[in-house]
């Protein structure tokens, strides 16, 4: 017997089944309707089973973007698994500790990544599929014929709010990366604030051109448009010509700030583009002042930037009605609550700098299987610390000023630099190494390595040469800079924030 599905039931409660879901352009357009993405989950979900899927298993997915992977995340909601994508740029190397810590029952990859992938998901005992990009708008693969066979329908599986729907990996400044488990009710009421903090409703088309292993695209842009039974214009990818040709047809783009950089670096992005646009959200990475300037100078709208994290979505957000403060996230959610806290959890004064704690039904559940990290990052009055630095203001304002472990955020992706570093130590030649996030015009932030030498042997092309394979291209240093000693205080701690200084400058245009 079925019965409710938190997060499932309400994403299909309120859209016409008739109503368009997403449009996928191509040479041929696809059209997916409500009905049909509510179909091919139900043949996916069924699919699932058939393949071992129980309640509460992982279902880890390293595939491209595709509608079919929205119906998967959607499908594993549906059967009660707990949904674990996997950025598609991770090498073996890396997703092997993602399979080993989080032992999925099922493995979904691109057919190209098969053959590498399947002794990681030997040795753990789980199933093996394929989910290709899609070719016409459709993806194919060894799941896809899977489901081919399987009935349009599907008694859910009972799931209530605390039930956890999805894992995503955030890795720390020290020792091993961590599942941050996120509830049912985590996703649905974030989704709800979102959709009506930014008014979206049944007539909004939303351009995706986001990635969808990451909480901005999978969770943000899909969860709310279907909680306003709206529709997207659904890109495989972020490409300026694509978005602005779209934008006739669209009312809503999200993205992260080098898509705003690319995207006024074309001549084709005019005020006449943008007219009919609603709203342009950006987030995943702090804006430039500048970039808010001059996007408001060419379209004639003011972005509204916001803040969240993996282990809470969305926190904050400027306005839709009223002022947007170009160089702030906003004000807290509805239902979320904000503070800005000294070391010992005690609020500051307005304006002074402290880190940002959370609380709401968006914060997350904890780290999967890590009790004491856990314990470790809440309050006992159960606000999340964030360990972003930041201010807010008497009426709530808040301004992200800095990060307190050294993440470095690189065209949106989170890039924790011990994990570089432990790997350039290991490199023959290299006695010690430091890695440090550097502004660049248009990632934001660059990756730079500053590199202590034991002998002859290191080099850039060795240690980029090294790294290939064993991490993901945004993880690998763009620059590395050799020096006779790493910069420490009395106590003998590296002083990163004097590394950054020295190398500010390394991207920025000569005068």
């Amino acid at each position: 017997m079925g019965g409710e599905n938190h997060l499932y039931d309400r994403l299909f409660a309120n859209p016409d089944p008739d109503a368009l879901f997403a449009e996928v352009p191509g040479e041929t357009v696809r059209k997916v309707l409500y009905r049909d993405l509510d179909a091919l989950a139900g043949r996916l979900a069924n699919t699932l089973v058939r393949l071992g899927v129980k309640p509460g298993d992982r279902v880890a997915v390293q595939a491209e973007k595709s509608i079919e992977l929205v119906a998967l995340y959607l499908a594993s909601a549906r059967a009660g698994a707990v949904f674990l994508p996997l950025n598609t740029a991770y090498t073996p190397a890396e997703v092997e500790y993602f399979f080993s810590d989080a032992e999925p029952a099922l493995i979904v990859v691109d057919p190209a990544r098969e053959q590498k992938l399947a002794p990681l998901a030997a040795a753990i005992g789980a199933g093996l599929a394929t989910l290709g990009a899609m070719a016409d708008g459709v993806a194919t693969g060894s799941l896809m014929d899977e489901a081919a066979a399987a009935p349009d329908t599907f008694a859910s599986v009972p799931r209530g709010p605390d039930d956890l729907a999805a894992m995503l990996y955030t890795s720390g400044t020290t020792g091993r990366s961590k599942g941050a488990m996120l509830s049912h009710d985590n996703l649905w009421s974030n989704a709800v604030a979102l959709r009506d903090l930014w008014q979206f409703t049944a007539a909004d088309r939303l351009i995706h051109a986001l990635p969808i292993f990451h909480t901005h695209g999978l969770f943000v842009a899909n969860n709310t448009t279907m909680a306003a039974g709206g529709s997207l214009i659904f890109l495989s990818r972020f490409d300026p010509e694509p978005v602005i040709e779209a934008m006739p047809n669209a009312t809503a783009l999200m993205g992260v700030p080098t898509y705003y950089t690319a995207l006024l670096g074309d001549p084709a992005l005019t005020r006449e583009r943008a007219a009919g646009m609603r709203i342009f959200v950006s987030g995943s990475a702090p804006m430039l002042v500048e970039t808010h300037t001059r996007w408001q100078e060419r379209t004639g709208h003011t972005i509204v930037e916001r803040y969240g994290m993996t282990e809470t979505t969305m926190n904050t957000s400027n306005p839709y009605d009223g002022e947007r403060r170009p160089g702030t996230v906003g004000l807290a959610l509805p239902g979320v609550s904000v503070r800005v806290c000294d070391d010992a959890g005690k609020p500051v004064s307005p304006g002074e700098i402290g880190m940002l704690e959370v609380r709401g039904p968006n914060v997350f559940k904890g780290y999967w299987r890590m009790p004491e990290k856990t314990a470790e990052e809440f309050r006992e009055d159960g606000y999340f610390i964030t360990g972003d630095l930041s201010t807010m203001d008497a009426d709530g304002w808040v301004t992200i000023v800095g990060r307190d472990k050294d993440l470095i955020i690189t065209g949106g992706l989170n890039v924790y630099p011990k994990e570089v570093e432990t790997l350039i130590d290991e490199i023959d030649g290299v006695a010690e190494s430091a890695v440090i996030g550097i502004p660049h015009p248009y990632f934001g932030e660059a990756v730079v390595a500053v590199v202590v030498r034991s002998g002859e042997g290191a080099s850039f092309a060795r240690i980029l040469g090294a790294l290939k394979d064993r991490l993901a291209r945004f993880k690998q240093p763009t620059r590395v800079f050799f020096v006779d000693a790493l910069p420490r205080n009395t106590m003998g701690k590296v002083q990163k924030a004097a590394l950054r200084e020295t190398y500010a400058a390394t991207f920025q245009p000569a005068d």
